[in-house]
């Protein structure tokens, strides 16, 4: 009996014990980045209508600055294209000169008249000979001459059009940034920040853009390397160069709400805190942690199709830079323990 109870007691004790191995295990796993209570910063964001109203603006702005850009671009080719024909049609006009001159002078009478001037059927011939390839090499300066002459008054007038397509840019750019600037100040902000910069950065590797600059449209289509969820191939090119810059700290992407990106796999939360999401603004070497992160997309926001950045209390968009960003809540929704990153 005595025996039994002895082992009963021992069986009981290893019991126990690991039963508080499993507590502990159970809570270190709760507290490990990358886990269900460190995925989701909630209260992230200023409000549906707020989010709505910021994707907005910033993708109209993304949208005319990429449309003016391509304008400019064009614009610049066209330039090169006038200079080019213009010089074209100088070079020749010697020779248009002398054809003219010669034309004028020989005319259609002294030209039948040189030809039944021939003392022998062989001089006719060389002579009508010659007359030929004149006439070709005079019709091929003529038509080189006259096509270099069209090809500038073409571009010249395509340059025009570009110059009206910029303007109409540059008008959609304000009025997008005007959007911004009054979603931001329904909630307190929208005056200028003083941003996050750094001009030693790396450079990101840059996404695939169509042959015109424009961005692809792409849909959730690869496994979220940090949830259970979706993200778009862009969205997966951004947070991989993050990683590979150095910034390891735990980062969620996708995630289940009715507005915003992440929804849509357009974007991720990397956390400010080396331990994980904690609901707590970011202070020291965390702080510094969530500066330089924020900088290195701004440097390569025109590599990464950024559409917007949010940190401690300011956001950045293509067309405004940095402006206050003053939502009300902890520190997830004022995005002081965390990076916000949404890709076009």
């Amino acid at each position: 009996m005595t025996w039994g109870g002895s082992v009963a007691a021992t069986t009981l004790r290893r019991l126990y014990a690991a039963l508080a191995l499993l507590v502990t295990a159970c809570a270190l796993l709760l507290a490990a980045p990358g886990s269900a209570a460190y995925a989701d910063p909630k209260g992230e964001s200023g409000g549906k209508k707020l989010e709505d109203a910021l994707e907005s603006a910033a993708k109209g702005q993304a949208d005319a600055i990429q449309k003016l850009n391509a304008s400019k671009k064009r614009q610049s080719d066209l330039q090169k294209l006038v200079a080019q024909s213009q010089a074209g049609a100088k070079a020749l006009e010697t020779q248009v000169g002398v054809i003219a001159n010669r034309s004028y002078r020989l005319g259609r009478s002294n030209t039948a008249a040189m030809l039944l001037d021939s003392s022998s059927p062989d001089i006719f011939l060389e002579r009508v000979e010659r007359l030929d390839m004149m006439a070709q090499v005079d019709g091929s300066t003529l038509k080189k001459y006259e096509d270099d002459l069209s090809a500038a008054r073409q571009a010249k007038a395509d340059i025009d059009r570009e110059v009206a397509e910029q303007q109409k840019q540059v008008t959609a750019l304000g009025k997008k940034k005007k959007e911004a600037e009054l979603a931001l100040a329904s909630v307190g902000g929208g005056s200028a920040g003083s941003g996050f910069l750094d001009a030693n950065s790396p450079l990101a590797k840059a996404a695939p853009r169509n042959s015109d600059g424009s961005w692809p449209k792409e849909g959730c289509t690869i496994n979220d390397p940090t949830t259970t969820g979706c993200i778009t191939p862009r969205l997966l090119n951004a947070y991989q160069n993050a990683k590979a810059a150095g910034f390891s700290h735990y980062v969620a992407c996708f995630r289940h709400q009715d507005s915003g990106e992440h929804p849509k796999g357009r974007a991720c939360d990397f956390s400010a805190h080396a331990s994980g999401f904690v609901n707590e603004a970011a202070t020291g070497a965390d702080k510094d942690y969530g500066n330089r992160l924020a900088a290195y997309f701004i440097k390569n926001s025109d590599r990464l199709g950024v559409l917007y950045v949010i940190w401690y209390r300011q956001i950045w968009m293509p067309g405004t830079g940095w402006k206050a960003y003053s939502a009300t809540g902890d520190a997830a929704a004022v995005h002081t323990n965390h990076v916000h990153l949404s890709v076009i």
